[in-house]
């Protein structure tokens, strides 16, 4: 098979859509390690026993759509107007509700509203909002981005990060959080990841999608730290790179 030139990788990456919160354009490109605990079917779980639920910055609601029973009452959040506009088209047919809502409190409901909230890689968790819509004895599960999250990309682009920055997602700190808004954590679990890139084209489709890890990323202006990473790809293999998740699950008392 003939290499592709770098060229015909970027342009190809720079030019797919990165709408949406689903990362199939990867396959074969890049591989990401998944946490042991399994989010999407402990979701699905849950879903399957509650009444009402929320499911806060849904993104495109490609993990929604795919819990095979939903709540009679399910509603979910999210900020982006192209993930709107993906999110209400996937999930409108399954009886789910899409709220546009600025990711900032306050949550559009009222006082104790669902029996359960779930979150996968909340860009801020807004633990009083959560405690709030919560009903009493009802549970909130997120799986969060953790500290330092594929910060060996971040760095090979912006430079080495001050402690605070690749720090910042600190599961204990949430915890602490939740727990002042009244919450209960009755789980909390972290795990390092293994991840690779296996092309130039994944890591450019990569920050153009996550766009908060080298924020304002063009192709234009890191060309020449592209093309560099390029040639160490193709000379060394895979740049490798650690994601963080955690698990956090958080009880509202009854």
């Amino acid at each position: 098979m003939t290499q592709r030139s770098f060229d015909e990788l970027v342009a190809e990456a720079g030019s797919v859509s990165v709408d949406g919160w689903d990362f199939s354009w990867l396959d074969g490109r890049a591989t990401e390690e998944r946490p042991s605990w399994g989010y999407a079917r402990s979701m699905a779980e849950r879903m399957a026993r509650a009444s009402a639920a929320l499911d806060i910055q849904t993104g495109g609601g490609e993990v929604l759509a795919s819990v095979p029973r939903l709540p009679p009452l399910t509603v979910a959040t999210e900020s982006w107007p192209p993930n709107i506009a993906r999110a209400t088209a996937l999930l409108h047919p399954l009886g789910a509700v899409v709220v546009a809502d600025p990711d900032e409190p306050p949550l559009p409901f009222a006082d104790e509203a669902f029996d359960l909230v779930v979150s996968r890689h909340p860009v801020k968790a807004w633990w009083g909002e959560v405690a709030r819509v919560l009903r009493p004895g009802g549970t909130y599960v997120s799986q969060e981005v953790g500290p330092a999250s594929v910060f060996e990309l971040v760095e090979y682009f912006l430079g080495p990060q001050r402690p605070e920055v690749k720090n910042a997602r600190d599961p204990r700190r949430a915890k602490q959080e939740a727990e002042a808004a009244g919450l209960d954590v009755v789980d909390l679990r972290a795990q390092s990841l293994r991840t690779e890139f296996h092309d130039i084209g994944a890591v450019v489709y990569f920050l153009r999608k996550v766009i908060w890890m080298v924020p304002g990323f063009t192709v234009e202006q890191y060309r020449p730290q592209l093309a560099a990473l390029h040639e160490q790809i193709e000379a060394e293999g895979p740049f490798v790179a650690t994601t963080t998740r955690f698990l956090i699950e958080a009880v509202k008392p009854g």
